[in-house]
Parts: structure tokens; sequence; C-alpha cells
């Protein structure tokens, strides 16, 4: 899962692939932002852990669920 995280007040956004499904993901940043939680915890395939500050959450882009094919496709 594709995971793409905007910071507020920055050009840059944090990208990272997660093993977690797009509902998971979801509710672990609907949880924290209802919660009035100081951080979202996020954790990618290799096991790093992303603690976002809440406060500079701007958005929040899950992809798609569907592999990467390789190679050429018709």
């Amino acid at each position: 899962m594709d995971i793409r995280i905007g910071i507020a007040n920055s050009a840059r956004e944090i990208a990272f692939e997660s093993a977690q499904t797009a509902a998971e993901i979801e509710k672990t940043v609907s949880d924290a932002l209802e919660s009035e939680a100081k951080y979202v915890r996020l954790r990618d395939e290799k096991g790093r852990l992303y603690l976002v500050p809440t406060v500079s959450f701007a958005y929040l882009e899950v992809g798609s669920e569907e592999t990467r094919r390789i190679g050429f496709v018709a």
C-alpha cells in the first residue's frame, strides 16, 4: 500500500509503502485525529516507524492495493 502524507507549511511530503490495508491506515489516522493525540504512528513494510505530529498533518493519500506490474503491459 503506497502512503503519502502531506505536511502543513512544507513543500515536501512523506512517502512510503506499508503492509497495512487502506482501512487499517484510515482507522489509525482518524482515531489519532479524533482523540486529539499528539502523533500519528505508522509503520512501513520494513518495520520503520513514522511519527507525524497531528498539528502539522495536511493530507493523507492512500494508494491502491493492487500490486505493480513489471514489464510492458498492452
